[in-house]
């Protein structure tokens, strides 16, 4: 039985939520997220709660549960509160800025690494080592978060490199005499 999928989701205020032809739409202040809901099971609005049951007691029916009730929970949430991820950049002369559309990052490469920033999404610079992605859709401000920091990931001697603000970097000790 899942634990999650058993707890209505409530609606905050200014948010509008419809369910539609197997597609669950939810509306707010900063835009507007669809979500296609699985047949396994069925999504109904009352009570400005969104409620969730399976469809038969399956495996399959059983794991959609609860995650169809994230989903959607995730979905109200970007559209009535939006989703941030701050990155940092460790390293002598590494540094970042958003010229125009595109976010250009000089992270010790003979070149700088030039990311165009997708619709969508909205990156900021409120310090030249540090880069906040901002959007509605929870996965792909991961996304774009993780695209970032794949161009040079921390490493473990000095730190340096594109790392989230909530990680830790595990160092290694340097080679002895």
């Amino acid at each position: 039985m899942s634990r999650v999928g058993k707890y209505p989701v409530e609606v905050p205020s200014g948010v509008v939520v419809s369910v539609k032809d197997g597609t669950f739409l939810a509306k707010g202040k900063l835009g507007e997220l669809s979500l296609p809901v699985s047949a396994h099971v069925v999504v109904e609005v009352k009570d400005n709660k969104v409620v969730v049951q399976p469809v038969g007691s399956t495996s399959q029916a059983r794991m959609m549960w609860g995650t169809t009730r994230a989903l959607i929970a995730s979905a109200i949430k970007g559209v009535s509160e939006g989703f941030s991820k701050t990155l940092e950049i460790t390293g002598t002369g590494y540094r970042a800025a958003v010229q125009g559309a595109n976010l250009v990052l000089n992270l010790g490469f003979s070149h700088d690494v030039v990311y165009p920033i997708p619709k969508g999404i909205k990156i900021t610079t409120p310090r030249p080592t540090a880069v906040v992605v901002e959007g509605i859709d929870k996965q792909r401000v991961g996304q774009v978060a993780l695209d970032i920091r794949n161009y040079r990931k921390p490493e473990p001697y000095k730190g340096k490199g594109v790392r989230y603000d909530t990680e830790v970097i595990r160092r290694k000790e340097g080679k002895k005499k």
